[in-house]
C-alpha cells in the first residue's frame, strides 16, 4: 500500500520541511488496557518508520513535537517515563543516524530537563553535527509562547545594549531570534490522533504552513499515512495572499490550445 501511495507523489513538488504533533500515544495504550507510558513506547516505532519515509523521498527537515512545556504538568510517573524513554531511545539511535547521515537537533528550553537527559542529548547533538543528508529537529520542553518570549527579551536586551536598532527590526530579525532560526519554515503540519488544533507549537512559523489531520494515532501511524498526507499536499494550491491567476502560470503549450 505504501509503495502504490509513493508513486503517486510528484517528487517535484516535495515539502521541503514537515513538522508533526505526534498525539493520541496515551489513549492509544488505555484502548488496549495499558497505561500511557505503553503507547509511547510504540510511538518510537512510527518516529523510526515515518523517518525512513522521509528519507525515501529526501524531505530535509523533519519536526517533531515531542514533549511540550505543558506536559509538565503530567503525572510525575509518565513524565519521569518519558524521560527514561528519551534518553534510552537516543542512546539506541546515534549510530542509525550516523548511518544515515541524519543531523540531530533539539529546539526547547533544554534547561527544564534532568540532567541525564541533557548529557545524552548534548552527547547525541556533537555525534550527529557532521551530518548533512537529514535534519532531525525535536521539540523537547518546548512551547511557541515560550519561544517568543525568549526573541522579545533577548530583541529587548540587544536594543538596550545598542547591538540593534528600533528601526531596523523586521521580520528577518525575529526569524532570527526565534529557535528555528537556521530552519526554513515547515511547508506541511501533520497532526495524528483526530485533534483539530495545533497546541503551541511553531505559531511564527506555520503562517503559511499546510494542515492536514489525520485521525491515526501515532502508534499507528506509517509510511503510508505520510504518503497520503504528501499527496493531499500536493492537490493544494498555495498562494501565499496571491491570487489563482498570479501563482498558476500557463505553459506554452496550454496557450498554443487556449
Amino acid at each position: 500500500m505504501s509503495d502504490y501511495l509513493k508513486d503517486k507523489i510528484d517528487l517535484a513538488k516535495l515539502p521541503n520541511h514537515i513538522a508533526i504533533i505526534m498525539d493520541g500515544n496515551g489513549r492509544w495504550a488505555k484502548e488496549k488496557g495499558h497505561d500511557r507510558l505503553y503507547g509511547h513506547y510504540h510511538g518510537v516505532e512510527s518516529v523510526r518508520n515515518i523517518l525512513e519515509g522521509c528519507a525515501e523521498l529526501h524531505i530535509q527537515y523533519l519536526t517533531l513535537y515531542a514533549f511540550s512545556t505543558e506536559n509538565w504538568y503530567r503525572p510525575k510517573d509518565e513524565v519521569d517515563g518519558l524521560m527514561e524513554l528519551l534518553v534510552d531511545t537516543i542512546r539506541k539511535e546515534v549510530a542509525t543516524l550516523n548511518k544515515n547521515s541524519i543531523k540531530l537537533h533539539v529546539i526547547g528550553n533544554m534547561n527544564t530537563l534532568p540532567p541525564h537527559a541533557r548529557k545524552e542529548l548534548g552527547e547525541a547533538l556533537r555525534e550527529t553535527s557532521h551530518n548533512d543528508k537529514f535534519n532531525l529537529i525535536l521539540a523537547l520542553s518546548y512551547s511557541s509562547r515560550w519561544e517568543l518570549l525568549q526573541a522579545v527579551k533577548n530583541i529587548a536586551a540587544d536594543v538596550k545594549e545598542g547591538k540593534l536598532a528600533v528601526e531596523t527590526i523586521d521580520q528577518e530579525t525575529i526569524q532570527k531570534y526565534l529557535a528555528t532560526s537556521e530552519f526554513p519554515d515547515p511547508d506541511l503540519l501533520i497532526r495524528t490522533s483526530g485533534e483539530y488544533r495545533i497546541s503551541n507549537f511553531l505559531l511564527y512559523q506555520l503562517a503559511y504552513a499546510e494542515l492536514y489531520f489525520t485521525s491515526t494515532q501515532w502508534p499507528d501511524f506509517r509510511k503510508k499515512h505520510l504518503f497520503e498526507a504528501i499527496i493531499d499536499f500536493q492537490n493544494r494550491r498555495r498562494r501565499f495572499g496571491k491570487t489563482d491567476e498570479q501563482i498558476f502560470v500557463p505553459q506554452p503549450q496550454q496557450l498554443q490550445h487556449s
